[in-house]
């Protein structure tokens, strides 16, 4: 793991490799604060495993003194004045936020292209996407800018990108890690993740990070699973994937296998509506969370409004991006009065449903595997996916934050040059389960290295 000695010479090395990368909205100067741990006596004098280690933080978690974007023209030029609480704890622990990454603009997108600050190029082929919405964060670590970056995930915005940059992503179970500190756009679906290079760095700082906080009324401490299992369910039936997903499901199935662990096939019906009642919730909430960007409190602000009403709605309109206001008109839609049953009662009807089918999925097997996405990283513009179909093909992502459950994307393969991944789903708390899960994987397949990886500082 990257110690960090002579930070600017560090910093110097990630800015220049970055270039063509763009994972980084803003790099940590010297005059940053938390650089100062790095030389600090009081660091040197409590030596940890993650002292004087570089991370990455996606610009919607917030670190003290830094910009806090979202990826949004609306907050462009917003400083934080305080640490997100998972950023508090890894600072306590040594470790050192080297900058702020890219993301979809308020974390709404699949590929980071929705983000009014950067494009984000994958690292394996700049020509296509890193994954989003915590793009910049998967393609820092998988660049080895960073060897771990805190991202976001609401219906897999850590798990896709981790999948697409050939790196571990790991979404806890809800409340699990702390809130508080970041800009969350669904607050009942979305979490604080991690993404790493290897299954340890993940479990070490997921144990730094975890733990109920005042802070935030949502989390609760964490009551670990037991670590052993012994079966891995799979989905049976066409899954709709790729050639090259499908060649790396395969290989994961049989390196599960391999490693001792029993297959059972099963069905989960309810995948079929979980698009629908995912993106339903979400909007939803976004409607209501996104309120309070108007121009008068914090935010952009127009400079041609005359009256109230009108700076709420040019601030909005300059402000916001097309993503992002079509989530808002759609969830403002579902609310109305008389579509509020029709629409998201329903869905939130469905998201139990969804989490009973897990709990019977979980008495017949300990863990649960899945694609991450049924293809791998695709091209940028109009050769690649367009906005529906990136929607339509988180289906395998948004039911873990249906049903609150902890999973991890596992690199299992590369494909035509290109790396997959597959996620490992368990029940909730029972994140130990899938880091020895993934820890038995890699020696039957072991992660590839993104070529021309940063090694060493």
């Amino acid at each position: 793991m990257i110690k960090i000695k002579d930070w600017r010479s560090y910093i110097s090395s990630i800015r220049e490799k970055d270039k063509d990368i763009n994972s980084f909205l803003e790099f940590a100067d010297d005059t940053s604060a938390g650089t100062g741990l790095i030389s600090g006596e009081t660091l040197l004098s409590r030596e940890t495993l993650l002292s004087r280690v570089p991370f990455g933080v996606k610009d919607n978690i917030a670190v003290t003194g830094m910009r806090l974007t979202c990826g949004s023209k609306m907050l462009e030029n917003f400083v934080s004045p305080y640490d997100a609480t998972a950023v508090a704890k890894l600072k306590a622990a040594g470790a050192v936020p080297a900058g702020k990454t890219n993301l979809d603009e308020f974390g709404m997108g699949s590929s980071t292209d929705n983000s009014a600050l950067a494009v984000t190029n994958n690292p394996w082929d700049l020509s296509r996407v890193c994954g989003g919405s915590s793009g910049g964060s998967a393609a820092a670590v998988a660049a080895g800018l960073v060897p771990f970056a805190l991202g976001t995930d609401t219906g897999g915005s850590v798990r896709q990108p981790a999948s697409f940059c050939g790196v571990y992503g790991l979404k806890p179970t809800y409340g699990v890690v702390s809130r508080f500190g970041l800009v969350a756009y669904a607050s009942s679906l979305e979490v604080c993740g991690i993404i790493a290079d290897t299954v340890e760095t993940t479990r070490e700082v997921f144990n730094i990070i975890k733990g109920k906080d005042g802070n935030d009324q949502t989390s609760v401490e964490h009551l670990p699973a037991s670590p052993e299992a012994e079966s891995i369910a799979v989905l049976s039936g066409e899954l709709g994937l790729s050639s090259e997903v499908m060649a790396g499901y395969q290989k994961a199935v049989d390196g599960f296998k391999a490693s001792g662990y029993g297959i059972i096939e099963v069905e989960l019906p309810m995948l079929e509506y979980g698009i629908a009642a995912y993106y339903t919730i979400a909007m939803a909430e976004a409607s209501a969370n996104l309120a309070r960007y108007n121009g008068v409190r914090y935010g952009h602000r127009s400079a041609s409004a005359e009256g109230f009403d009108d700076l709420v709605r040019k601030s909005r309109d300059e402000g916001f991006g097309d993503e992002v206001k079509l989530r808002i008109l759609l969830g403002t839609y579902v609310l109305r009065s008389g579509f509020q049953d029709q629409y998201y009662t329903r869905a939130q009807k469905i998201r139990t449903a969804v989490r009973n089918e897990f709990d019977k999925v979980f008495g017949r097997a300990d863990l649960m595997m899945m694609p991450t996405f049924p293809t791998a990283a695709f091209r940028h513009g109009n050769s690649g996916l367009d906005q529906f179909q990136q929607k339509l093909a988180d289906k395998f992502t948004v039911a873990a934050n249906l049903a609150g459950i902890p999973a991890l994307s596992i690199p299992v393969s590369v494909e035509n040059g290109l790396p997959v991944g597959m996620q490992l789903m368990a029940p909730v708390f029972a994140e130990e389960r899938l880091f020895a899960a993934a820890d038995k994987l890699a020696l039957q397949l072991p992660p590839a290295v993104c070529p021309g990886k940063m090694e060493g500082f």
